[in-house]
């Protein structure tokens, strides 16, 4: 399918589409939720299947919102390695780096859907993340050493028909809004459970 413009109009010159995205669905989408706040609930899924060593791939099929469940247009497939500086084979990104990947996209998802909202035109969004991380911790070398990223850094450059002002602002409101971003700095509860397979005899 065509990827939308970053500018639509209606016969009436009425702008209907922002940065690629429908402004009209979106306030709907907004207003029907107001309306029945039991729609915004989302579960999203993952599994998982280990392929050996330090690689591992995660499918995505499908998940529930609005009150149904939605199963995406093709399964969404993605490997995890790890570098052979530990002692991986490099087949895919590291964990850590799939942090970074989903903060990035993330935070610049809820730019791109607040500028729309606000009627302001980006041209050009890139963003460049850093994440420093002591394995001191995941090796158990220390207990002083946190096992995940100690700090995080993210820049953004965007080109957009809006002052520094306003871009400064849009960051901040990604910020606050970002799913991601909340659940790398907020503390969430995470159950963790296990169960022996049994194997049967061919």
């Amino acid at each position: 399918m065509e990827a939308r413009k970053p500018q639509e109009m209606d016969m009436k010159g009425k702008q209907t589409c922002i940065n690629g995205v429908d402004i009209e669905q979106l306030r709907q989408n907004i207003s029907n939720i107001e309306k029945d706040p039991s729609l915004a609930h989302c579960q999203f899924r993952a599994t998982n299947r280990w392929q050996g060593g330090g690689h591992s791939q995660t499918v995505i099929h499908d998940f529930h919102g609005a009150g149904q469940e939605i199963t995406h247009r093709h399964d969404f497939r993605m490997d995890a390695d790890e570098p052979p500086l530990l002692l991986g084979e490099d087949i895919g990104a590291n964990p850590v780096e799939y942090v970074l990947t989903a903060l990035s996209a993330c935070l610049t998802t809820s730019l791109i859907y607040l500028a729309a909202a606000q009627g302001i035109t980006l041209r050009e969004v890139e963003s460049d993340l850093e994440g420093d991380l002591d394995i001191r911790g995941f090796l158990g070398l220390s207990e002083e050493v946190r096992n995940g990223y100690e700090h995080i850094r993210v820049n953004f450059r965007i080109k957009a028909d809006a002052p520094q002002e306003k871009i400064e602002e849009l960051i901040r409101l990604a910020v606050q809004r970002s799913p991601v971003f909340d659940v790398v700095s907020n503390p969430i509860p995470v159950s963790v459970k296990g169960e022996k397979v049994v194997e049967t005899a061919h």
